[in-house]
């Protein structure tokens, strides 16, 4: 009897398919080439990853062709519009951000989402820009486009753009510039509609758990000094998302020793801080991993 295997889907290409795979290396999970590109087992785990086309993804987990699936936040929306994605979404996965905005040419006379009632709008995201014109109760005129959308008001097809945005050079390359947050983005852990079969459950669990823990872990520090101690709890208000931090005597009475993880990015403004609040012997570590 072939063993059950729980499924990944990931995407093939693009721009989260090398960090989704990074996640999952992280996690633990030994991925090897099958007989095709669309096919990745793990070797030392019961799971394929299925290389799939993004838009794919949403279809792949919502049918239980997959048990879980990693996706752009901006594609789930697109795909489910009408649906409660919390209900889907496991977790965020703090990679891939990126916003869906609303951009017009330069010399365009923008005073508010109003300025656009009546216009033509090209975006590759028709069901989010539906969504928002109605919030904002504009009508206007949604021209899908498939690729290419940043061209659209140079090629006297639309008045504006809804696309996504990292950096913003495509827009100044196209005498666009952004005008309205549509959307915020990032890479998301979505499940299927139904449990995964008992065999699976405890593979299912281990993959939420250590997806979760490489996660929390990136960009997480560990944070050890000396401390005077009636200066302890300002010093521990100034340690960046540290929770409880532990506390250790020295055998100077006056002094302890201060051991925290920060789930937030400490820097060199932070450590400034904690010395002129008498913090000594500072020391900040990365973490490889942790479970949470």
């Amino acid at each position: 009897m072939t063993e059950p295997r729980l499924r990944i889907a990931v995407q093939k290409s693009g721009r989260l398919a090398e960090r989704s795979l990074e996640l999952i290396t992280g996690a633990g999970l030994r991925a090897i080439r099958g007989a095709n590109e669309l096919l990745y087992r793990v070797e030392n785990h019961p799971i394929d990853l299925l290389r799939v086309r993004d838009d794919d993804i949403p279809t792949f987990v919502d049918d239980n062709v997959a048990e879980l699936g990693i996706v752009g936040y901006n594609v789930l929306k697109e795909h489910f519009p009408d649906k409660d994605l919390e209900e889907i979404i496991v977790m965020r996965l703090g990679f891939g951000k990126c916003t869906l905005k609303l951009a017009v040419p330069v010399n365009f006379d923008y005073q508010g989402p109003k300025s656009v009632a009546g216009k033509r709008i090209a975006t590759s995201y028709p069901n989010i820009l539906k969504q928002w014109l109605s919030d904002n109760g504009i009508t206007a005129e949604v021209i899908e486009m498939r690729g290419g959308v940043e061209v659209a008001p140079r090629m006297h097809i639309a008045d504006a753009i809804c696309d996504l945005v990292s950096t913003g050079t495509t827009l100044e390359v196209n005498n666009l510039k952004p005008v309205e947050l549509v959307l915020k983005s990032e890479a998301v852990l979505i499940k299927a509609p139904h449990a995964p079969q008992p065999d699976l459950a405890h593979i299912y669990d281990m993959v939420v758990r250590r997806f979760d823990g490489v996660t929390k872990s990136t960009g997480a520090k560990y944070v050890m000094m000396n401390a005077p101690r009636d200066h302890l709890d300002e010093i521990i208000n100034l340690i960046p998302g540290s929770g409880s931090p532990t506390i250790m005597n020295l055998v100077d009475p006056s002094m302890v020793a201060v051991h925290a993880v920060c789930d937030e990015s400490v820097f060199w403004e932070t450590l400034d801080r904690l010395k002129a609040a008498g913090a000594s012997a500072i020391l900040v570590l990365p973490i490889e991993k942790m479970m949470p």
